[in-house]
């Protein structure tokens, strides 16, 4: 009987061809974080604090807004939590954060590619504007996601992309607006608490 070795992941294989099937079972090496974009492997650096800051943050307003609001939405997941498998793209993506409304449909690893959350939230990093605001905004489309979050603050800005027709209308958030969502009633997006404030920014 034949035993397949498992496929090893590291650093020098950024960019490397892969199926989504083989990096799906693939392991990666410590210390590094590793996605399928389109069919390529990308390897990332661990975000630096500010980023793990700004995920914190909006994660304890989620987490704060289901206590108050049981039954609204199933969990919020990190992105060592959860993946989303996108056979069309041979895309695997591990979104900062994603809400799920409801529970997984299954038990196993297969509930990655059918178990799509309802809001994905990605945070950008140095050179991941192209991943963040094109290719993964047209693979969350794909996947079924209905709103998406790009926070990025060293531009003081939140794009919002919601799902409207099938493609997305966006919306840009800065210091002093607030933003409310029909995915979670009665929760509301404040982008002071995620963006740096402008001097003399109004309210929007």
């Amino acid at each position: 009987m034949t035993v397949l070795s498992k496929i090893i992941v590291g650093p020098s294989d950024h960019g490397r061809r892969m199926t989504l099937d083989d990096f799906d079972t693939a392991e990666g090496v410590e210390g590094r974080l590793y996605e399928l974009s389109r069919g390529e492997v990308v390897v990332t650096d661990v975000p630096n604090p500010r980023h793990a800051e700004l995920v914190l943050n909006l994660r304890k307003q989620l987490v704060a807004y289901q206590l108050l609001h049981p039954g609204v939405f199933h969990g919020v997941y990190g992105g060592a939590e959860c993946k989303l498998l996108i056979e069309p793209t041979q895309s695997e993506r591990h979104p900062d954060l994603a809400v799920y409304k409801t529970a997984a449909p299954g038990d196993d690893s297969s509930v990655w590619s059918v178990w799509v959350p309802e809001l994905v939230v990605e945070i950008i990093s140095p050179g991941s504007g192209q991943r963040d605001y094109v290719e993964k905004a047209e693979d969350y489309l794909l996947f079924g996601v209905q709103e998406y979050w790009v926070i990025d603050a060293t531009r003081s800005v939140i794009t919002v992309h919601r799902r409207t027709r099938g493609r997305w209308q966006k919306q840009e958030l800065r210091a002093g607006h607030k933003y409310t969502t029909h995915l979670l009633p009665g929760f509301e997006l404040v982008a002071d608490t995620l963006l740096p404030v402008a001097p003399g920014a109004a309210e929007g």
